[in-house]
């Protein structure tokens, strides 16, 4: 059955994928996040795995190819990985789940190293199916086709590509949205299950669908695979030549011709032409290494940002889907505009040039999140060192004050109801402080324990001056762009306090409450209750990543007044200075990675296109442990250094591919295959001739 001049069947096909990479890529969005806040892991080991991850997911095609090739065939392949997949999805959601092992209810797993080992099987699981079924995919969808269909062929590869981005690109908005959510039994926590359970969902339609259509297909018979029989040549010419390498024996063109003696002209042939490609693939890993960090740096990069568009708050997983939108933007922009362009020019603009100007671009683009990363580490505050301590004043009092730090002689004045920023002192040296209100005086020796944050609340009051040492536990910048609130009460009476749906309980007077978590960018209510009369105000907007102290002055029946004093500054780079480096990697995805493949193709034989597949797939792989390496063996503190390290190591990459290149003479295959089908047919002429000699000899 056919539908607009394609086989039906390759509808499935298409659908197949699309649920296939949502249910990938949406996983794979807050993969990182989910090590980060769920498994409590730093950020490079975060990396780390997300990278090992990534790279196990490229390598295993080659698996899948050979298993498809040699022994089940693809489509009993594609089935039998694709139940794998799906269970590692629901291992993978299932391990997300915080009560699984939250016995006392408090919001966080009693037994992490449970979801840390149900999580590991759940991601093996999904590289082995993700991983297993990507060659047999594409390459089953192209056998549906028959010969004289080569129009309808390329245009379903134009589709599938296009499927592919469709899926990556809604599964990268939904996920992070899912993830954002508070779900729970006992208590509420992002919603990792949800996050995880709607790609494995997915992932079961997906199968679904593909089984339905099992009737349709054309299932061409395993014929063995190339892969197997290309190494086997490569393995005997290298043997054979290290057995004749005494000088008496005569060299021979290219040393795959040692195999001659074992294997048919043609096999090596085509072999020469797949070396000669792969050759060409050596330095291609280091984009990759680039490209795949927009899942990991990129996006913990963006959790120190502010995600504030207006009416929308952006989720720093969602900024991955500018790649997508930008891809299914710039593949038909450059193919039809850009392309033809710099045809018309008359500059002639080689395959082999395309990838070298994507490989450039890539590294571009690590250079402009370096400048961002740089504008970043401005706004970031400094915490102290184990041997420092760092005051802030706050004067809760209607006059100015003065406070004197002793022995160092440093003073500060504070303004009314004012506060100051961090001071910073070494701790050692630190030993008593005086606060001085118009003409009275009062003075304190202090001990601090070096390493902390420390607020110093002085007041006025009729009798005597209060002067109070508070501890701020608070060592680092809120994660995921949330807030950290706290309250001081400067009211005569005690007072009970809620903002939002937190409470912060009772507040004597003059005390401090501990800081709370507020998801970021919002207003929230303030409720104070002063002798059972409820006074309000709504908050500011926070932004993201703050931390604030706010001074309760004044509640009467209509009013609330209260100060805000900042203790953690606001992210204040907006997320949309991310979009010229994802624009920039982008483009140089769109010229890399289209132009890759294609010309793979153009260079090799037809029945290599596996091995070549095989090949470009292990380039991403490595590229991936590059990243490990890298980023293990650069002790750079500085993320910014990091991204100009990577920067240069791909320019450099860039410059060796770009001699390569210079070097490389380009082959027709189509005419390779005419000689030898010219030279088997006079070889075979000429055994006849030889068997009519014989035959008239022996007459």
């Amino acid at each position: 059955p056919s539908c607009f001049g394609y086989p039906l069947s390759i509808f499935f096909i298409i659908i197949n994928e699309f649920c296939e990479r949502f249910s990938y890529y949406g996983m794979r969005a807050v993969l990182v996040l989910y090590f980060k806040y769920f498994l409590q892991w730093d950020d490079n080991l975060s990396t780390a795995i997300y990278h090992t991850f990534v790279a196990l997911c490229y390598l295993t095609p080659i698996l899948g190819a050979l298993i498809a090739d040699s022994w089940l065939g693809k489509f009993k392949t594609i089935v039998s990985l694709s139940i794998v997949y799906t269970i590692g999805q629901a291992v993978m959601s299932v391990s997300s789940v915080n009560d699984l092992t939250d016995h006392n209810h408090d919001g966080s797993p009693d037994n992490l190293s449970v979801h840390i080992a149900l999580s590991m099987i759940g991601l093996i699981l999904i590289a082995l199916g993700t991983g297993g079924i990507k060659p047999c995919v594409s390459a089953f969808g192209g056998d549906q086709f028959e010969d004289e269909q080569e129009k309808q062929r390329t245009r379903f590869f134009s589709i599938f590509y296009l499927s592919i981005n469709a899926g990556s690109l809604l599964s990268t908005i939904i996920t992070p949205i899912l993830r954002a959510q508070e779900c729970g039994i006992h208590s509420k926590q992002r919603c990792y299950p949800l996050a995880f359970g709607v790609p494995a969902a997915l992932m079961a339609i997906s199968l679904v669908v593909f089984i339905i259509g099992s009737g349709m297909y054309k299932k061409v018979q395993p014929q063995g695979n190339i892969m197997v029989q290309v190494f086997k040549c490569i393995g005997f010419a290298i043997k054979n030549r290290f057995r004749h390498r005494s000088k008496e024996f005569p060299k021979r063109e290219h040393w795959l011709d040692w195999a001659s003696e074992k294997y048919d002209k043609r096999l090596i042939a085509q072999t020469k032409m797949v070396l000669k490609v792969l050759f060409l693939y050596i330095p291609l890993p280091m984009f990759w290494a680039l490209f795949d960090q927009q899942g990991s740096r990129w996006t913990l990069q963006a959790t120190t940002m502010d995600g504030n568009f207006g009416a929308i708050q952006i989720q720093p997983d969602q900024m991955q889907t500018v790649n997508p939108i930008l891809i299914i933007i710039m593949v038909p922009v450059v193919d039809a505009v850009i392309y033809p362009l710099i045809k018309k020019c008359k500059i002639n603009f080689t395959p082999l040039r395309k990838i070298t100007v994507g490989m450039f671009l890539a590294s571009l683009a690590f250079i402009a999140a370096a400048l961002v990363q740089v504008q970043i580490d401005k706004t970031l505050p400094v915490f102290p060192t184990a041997v420092q301590s760092q005051i802030k004043v706050i004067n809760l009092d209607t006059d100015g004050v003065t406070v004197w730090f002793e022995p160092q002689h440093q003073s500060v004045n504070v303004t009314s109801r004012g506060s100051t920023s961090y001071l910073t002192f070494e701790t050692s040296t630190l030993q008593s402080f005086n606060v001085i209100y118009g003409g009275k005086t009062a003075s304190q020796e202090i001990k601090l324990p070096g390493g902390n944050r420390h607020t110093l609340e002085v007041k006025n009051t009729a009798t005597n001056i209060v002067a109070q040492l508070l501890f701020d536990n608070v060592t680092s910048k809120p994660e995921e762009g949330n807030n950290l609130i706290r309250f001081i009460n400067n009211l005569p009476d005690t007072v009970n306090v809620t903002m939002g749906d937190t409470s912060f309980g009772m507040l004597a007077s003059l005390s401090a409450s501990n800081y709370n978590l507020f998801p970021g960018g919002r207003k929230s209510k303030i409720v104070v209750v002063r002798n059972s009369m409820p006074c309000s105000v709504t908050s500011k907007a926070f932004g993201f990543g703050s931390a604030y102290t706010i001074v309760i002055n004044e509640c009467s029946i209509d009013t609330l007044d209260v100060t805000y004093s900042e203790d953690i500054p606001p992210n204040t780079v907006h997320m949309a200075w991310q979009i010229p480096q994802y624009f920039i990697l982008t483009c140089a995805e769109v010229v890399f990675s289209v132009t890759g493949l294609e010309f793979s193709y153009s260079q090799a034989p037809s029945n290599m296109k596996a091995v070549l597949q095989a090949g470009w797939l292990l380039t991403v792989a490595v590229g991936n442990i590059i990243v490990l390496i890298v980023a293990g063996a650069s002790k750079l503190s500085e993320q910014w250094a990091e991204y100009v390290l990577f920067a240069a190591l791909l320019l450099a990459v860039c410059i060796i591919f770009a001699i390569m290149a210079y070097f490389y003479t380009y082959v027709d295959p189509n005419e390779v295959e005419a000689q030898l089908d010219e030279e088997e047919k006079k070889k075979g002429k000429n055994d006849i001739v030889i068997y009519e000699k014989q035959a008239d000899s022996r007459m």
